[in-house]
């Protein structure tokens, strides 16, 4: 019954980004690591992000308006988006994205691999590092169980929450290798969900392919 509603209230773009605002406390923790990670501001004009899974463009007003492309499978959270919104919006997936490889400088994935199996994530992952210019970074935000027991409307939240594979911070690590290196994670609390941060760089495309063991590791060890 809950999952049903969840559905209905999710085809209604702007009362279903009302509530996820409400949920966690307007994004706000969300928006400040964007702009604290990927600078977005910083040289206006002369770098491109791609927002991955942007779904109504929430995060769109965190980026320079002609720096910043957003895509979703969801046709009806594009079409809002792009009446509401700055920015560049079109409807694609993970499974091949439609743009040039380096296309973009820095890309962001909000709460997305959580509701994709294993497979479609590194699919998704392998064409993030193709569209995604040498250097380039890669911010992930995902949902984590809490670790707090007493966060009793986070896991209610998370019971109720059509992603299927929230995951423990290693999986998602062990996911996003062999094309992207770890240069820093952490965990943040928006409103009442936690979330796993993590800080990527874009590996050479023959370091991703041609060595040994993938390369996966914070900086400094």
């Amino acid at each position: 019954m809950f999952q049903t509603l969840l559905n209905k209230l999710s085809a209604h773009p702007g009362l279903w980004g009302f509530l996820r605002r409400v949920v966690e406390d307007g994004f706000d923790a969300e928006k400040d690591v964007i702009r604290r990670e990927l600078d977005p501001w910083r040289d206006r004009g002369k770098r491109q992000f791609l927002d991955f899974g942007c779904g109504t463009g929430e995060f769109s007003i965190c980026f320079p308006p002609e720096s910043y492309t957003g895509v979703d499978i969801a046709r009806h959270y594009i079409h809002y988006a792009g009446r509401r919104r700055p920015g560049r919006y079109a409807v694609m997936s993970g499974a091949g994205l439609g743009f040039a490889s380096g296309s973009f400088d820095g890309a962001l994935v909000l709460g997305v691999f959580h509701h994709l199996p294993d497979d479609l994530v590194r699919t998704t992952l392998a064409d993030l590092h193709r569209v995604l210019r040498p250097g380039a970074a890669l911010l992930v935000m995902e949902d984590i169980p809490s670790p707090r027991p007493w966060n009793v409307l986070g896991h209610l939240m998370h019971w109720l929450d059509r992603g299927d594979y929230i995951r423990q911070d290693d999986a998602y690590r062990a996911l996003m290798q062999p094309y992207f290196s770890l240069r820093r994670s952490y965990h943040i609390k928006s409103g009442i969900c936690d979330l796993a941060v993590y800080v990527l760089d874009r590996l050479d495309q023959w370091e991703a392919v041609e060595s040994e063991a993938p390369v996966f590791r914070r900086v400094g060890e």
